[in-house]
């Protein structure tokens, strides 16, 4: 991951924001239809196996400062960015995320928050701020611990924020990344019931780090397109659109 880190000592912490690093390119393909900046935030609940960006499992105390940040974000603009997306880490765990996204609002950007659906309050509590949310669907719940470490009640609390999103009238997505030998058919159909009523479902391959040897019994090799397209047939049918990510 090419990430650009801002990390400057500031003596009056209420000058920095939450954000930790953002990438150093605009991204085509984090906010569907648009160009943005993606914004990381450090922390996480959630510690799974195939994580790329460990560096941001806990939480930073250098940010990037409110002055900068919309520096850089005027500039972007300036190259035809009009939205940001707001990822982890788990971002919903910082407790200055609303802010940030009021602040971009303010500034007229379009908001995409990346989540793994274990807060739901405040997932709900941000919607009506919110352009658009992806929440990660790791597996079926019964297996959520095998893989990220998730508690019976943080489990639970997915479940809450599913029922939430498909209520929601807004534009999401639910999105699993699939893993050659982790993921079995009865797996993807399994998600398929536990996501019902779900608009638009996203199946993304697993790559593994080309400076990291894999561990944990995970795949040397990215998860191959015969895969993907053989687990997009077994979902298409429950969702009104699914897509293969990164064809």
């Amino acid at each position: 991951m090419e990430v650009q880190t801002e990390k400057v000592h500031i003596a009056a912490p209420i000058k920095e924001s939450p954000v930790y690093a953002l990438l150093r390119r605009p991204s085509l393909i984090d906010f569907p239809g648009r160009l943005c900046r993606v914004l990381f935030i450090s922390g996480c609940n959630l510690r799974c196996i195939f994580c790329h960006n460990s560096e941001l499992l806990h939480p930073r105390e250098s940010t990037i400062p409110w002055t900068r940040l919309e520096d850089i974000l005027a500039k972007s603009r300036e190259f035809w960015v009009d939205s940001v997306c707001i990822t982890g880490g788990e971002p919903t765990l910082n407790p200055q995320l609303k802010e940030l996204i009021f602040w971009l609002k303010k500034r007229s950007f379009k908001v995409k928050l990346d989540t793994n659906g274990t807060r739901p309050d405040v997932l709900s509590d941000l919607l009506p701020h919110l352009d658009y949310v992806a929440m990660d669907y790791k597996a079926p719940l019964e297996r959520y611990f095998s893989l990220t470490g998730c508690t019976p009640l943080e489990t639970e609390k997915i479940r809450e924020s599913v029922g939430i999103l498909t209520g929601w009238n807004g534009t999401y997505e639910f999105r699993t990344t699939v893993i050659e030998g982790f993921h079995s058919d009865d797996d993807i159909q399994a998600i398929c019931r536990e996501l019902t009523g779900g608009k638009r479902y996203a199946i993304q391959g697993f790559v593994p780090l080309h400076d990291v040897q894999p561990a944990g019994g995970l795949p040397a090799r990215r998860t191959p397109m015969s895969l993907m397209r053989k687990f997009h047939s077994l979902c298409q049918d429950h969702f009104q659109e699914t897509i293969i990510r990164g064809a």
